[in-house]
């Protein structure tokens, strides 16, 4: 696919971009380089491809899940303005 010079000021336009008349003719030439970039990736035979998430199969190092620091839970609720039953009260917000 090739673009015109009315293309590029119909992008540049529809985009808000402003192209000067001199731009328009180096900026059809990366827009097209960038559509034939696109075409030569489409015309690749995918179909006995598996999806991936990753281009690289990444594993994720996990640590065991277990409690490391000791329960304060007394001691900032005991500096809070106002707690009730093991909760924070707070001011309501919104009406």
């Amino acid at each position: 696919m090739s673009l015109t010079p009315d293309d590029v000021r119909r992008i540049a336009r529809l985009a808000r971009i402003e192209v000067s008349p001199a731009e328009v003719e180096r900026t059809r030439g990366q827009l097209n380089d960038i559509l034939g970039f696109i075409e030569q990736l489409q015309s690749v035979d995918t179909r006995d491809i598996e999806p991936m998430s990753h281009a690289v199969d990444v594993v994720q190092r996990l640590r065991e899940d277990r409690v490391t620091e000791a329960d304060r839970h007394v001691v900032f609720q005991a500096i809070a303005p106002e707690t009730e039953g093991g909760l924070y009260l707070v001011p309501k917000v919104i009406e």
